[in-house]
């Protein structure tokens, strides 16, 4: 499994965690976030359970080797609160688009601030109180244990790879989510960008192309030599209103994607360089 926290909210959810427990314990944990440690994992509802194997301890009576559950909750946010977040994000073209193309804007918080009754909420932890349940069936009475921080850096390896997963953790849903931002003066073009319905399979007579007889023969000669000489100069392209949309909208690190480097930085220096390497061939 790659490193957590290689995005900047991945990296805060960390830091936050550090922030309330003991940071010694917590890296401690790390190890137990493996797939060789953690057995099962999942996210139902906003709440994550694992089962963590243990090790085996004849001082603590452990004389067979322990599967542990673990449970982690943040605290969701009220229907009002989620109601005043999702007016001002909808609002918002920078949030909107960047959202879409699978990236946490870095100014998200914006649209939780102030969303409380007599306090400020977040989307990101920020202390204790913004975690409702963590518990283990281990014997260990500490809160952290390596278990539960095992788990805490798998969800934030979850998180780099899907920031969706934030609002699903505060209790707003994948799917709850398109359909609040919908209603909103964005949501038209939300949903056109974000529609996953797979088109109905069309029935045809062939899988491959088949030959169409040419009206002429062809001139073999203006074929070779061509009717006019190609242009010493080309005109000024227009760049792209958002130039690599379909390699930014998997997000700096997409699903198949295990290094610790951008794979949208890395790209854009890979097609810098085979531009510049190539701007004098014609």
């Amino acid at each position: 499994m790659s490193n957590p926290g290689r995005t900047w909210w991945g990296n805060r959810f960390l830091a936050a965690l550090e922030g309330f427990t003991d940071s010694g314990r917590l890296q401690r944990g790390r190890a137990y976030s493996s797939d060789n440690r953690i057995l099962e994992f999942a996210i139902v509802d906003g709440i994550v359970t694992a089962t963590v194997r243990g090790n085996v301890n004849p001082y603590y009576g452990v004389y067979k080797e322990p599967k542990y559950k673990t449970r982690i909750q943040m605290t969701p946010l009220a229907k009002a609160d989620w109601a005043r977040a999702i007016a001002r994000i909808g609002s918002r073209a920078d949030l909107v688009a960047r959202l879409l193309m699978s990236e946490m804007p870095d100014n998200i918080e914006s649209a939780f601030a102030g969303t409380g009754q007599g306090q400020s909420h977040s989307l990101l932890p920020r202390n204790r109180q913004d975690f409702k349940l963590t518990d283990c069936s281990c014997p260990d009475y500490a809160n952290p244990c390596k278990h539960i921080a095992g788990v805490y850096y798998r969800l934030a390896n979850q998180l780099d790879q899907d920031p969706f997963l934030l609002f699903e953790l505060r209790g707003l849903g994948r799917e709850q989510l398109r359909a609040a931002l919908s209603k909103t003066p964005l949501g038209h073009a939300l949903h056109g960008l974000t529609d996953t319905t797979k088109p109905e399979p069309v029935a045809t007579e062939s899988y491959f192309t088949r030959p169409e007889p040419a009206s002429a023969s062809p001139d073999y000669h203006a074929f070779w030599h061509g009717t006019k000489r190609l242009p010493r100069e080309l005109p000024a392209l227009r760049p792209a209103e958002v130039p690599a949309i379909l390699i930014r909208k998997g997000g700096d690190y997409p699903p198949f994607w295990d290094k610790d480097a951008s794979f949208v930085g890395l790209m854009e220096e890979l097609y810098l360089r085979v531009r510049e390497k190539n701007k004098t061939a014609l």
